[in-house]
């Protein structure tokens, strides 16, 4: 059936934060925002005799996880898409819903117009540590299968961005606390079971290795029981002591951003070293 599954459920855990934040400054809400509070359709409705169908299942399976999904050892890490997208990307916030609809698009860290097929893969090699899936392969079939199923209703190109999401932009972000940070952490996460930093957590070319994108993240999803609760500022503090701690390198930094300049607020091997040191120069992340 399908191979290496659970490292495909984990590849599509931060698709849609790439998709979000590929510009070199979170992507603002344009006029083609769409308020839709539609419930988008469930598998529950399929017809069992429809040729689609079986693909459809096996794209939401791939995103939820079974017990039936075996993983390589060799390869991935020990994130899952549910550590960002909840109810299977359903939910407002990091929604799946609607994102066929964005591509193809520009992409600017890889400077040329990106599919969305191309958007996963570099989900699985910079976010899971492992290896492309075959563009035409059953796995990645089924995955677009059943995003493009959620997404019927949705207007192509229009914002998926929900009203209940706040973003703040790189200027926007507070210079951090890291001590504060660590004592937030242990108060509103430590329990959340995520891999966060470490040798299975994503790697430093990964999207959520820049300072706006992880500081959305904490700010729309935790603390899990008062998602939204924290402050700017407080969200800015523990993003900083998530990002100061080792993880996986990413090795072609250097092919990035190949027509601007690289942004800010990318945490690398020399910035974690710097930040972990007490010389990184907080100011720079809103250049």
């Amino acid at each position: 059936m399908l191979k290496n599954k659970t490292l495909w459920v984990c590849m599509l855990s931060l698709i849609i934060i790439f998709a979000a934040c590929s510009e070199s400054t979170v992507q603002e809400v344009d006029e083609n925002e769409t308020d839709d509070d539609s419930t988008p359709p469930s598998v529950d409705d399929l017809d069992p005799d429809d040729s689609m169908t079986p693909y459809i299942e096996d794209g939401e399976a791939l995103l939820k996880g079974t017990d039936t999904v075996s993983l390589n050892d060799d390869t991935g890490n020990e994130l899952s898409c549910m550590s960002c997208h909840t109810d299977g990307g359903l939910s407002n916030n990091l929604s799946f819903v609607g994102v066929t609809g964005q591509y193809p698009k520009y992409d600017s860290r890889k400077g040329a117009v990106i599919t969305l097929e191309e958007r996963i893969n570099e989900s699985i090699t910079r976010t899971l540590n492992g290896e492309k899936l075959e563009y035409d392969g059953e796995e990645m079939r089924s995955i677009i299968a059943y995003l493009t199923y959620i997404s019927n209703d949705i207007e192509v190109g229009a914002d998926i961005q929900k009203d209940n999401v706040e973003e703040m932009s790189i200027e926007e972000i507070p210079e951090p606390d890291i001590t504060n940070g660590e004592k937030l952490y242990e108060e509103k996460m430590a329990d959340s079971n995520l891999t966060l930093w470490g040798d299975q957590s994503f790697t430093d070319g990964s999207m959520m290795s820049r300072m706006s994108v992880m500081t959305n993240y904490i700010k729309n999803n935790f603390p899990e029981d008062d998602q939204g609760s924290l402050s700017d500022q407080e969200a800015a503090d523990v993003a900083a002591f998530i990002l100061s701690k080792e993880r996986p390198e990413w090795k072609d930094h250097e092919l990035d951003w190949p027509d601007e300049d690289r942004p800010g607020d990318i945490i690398t091997k020399e910035e974690r070293e710097e930040i972990q040191e007490g010389t990184f120069d907080w100011s720079q992340i809103n250049d």
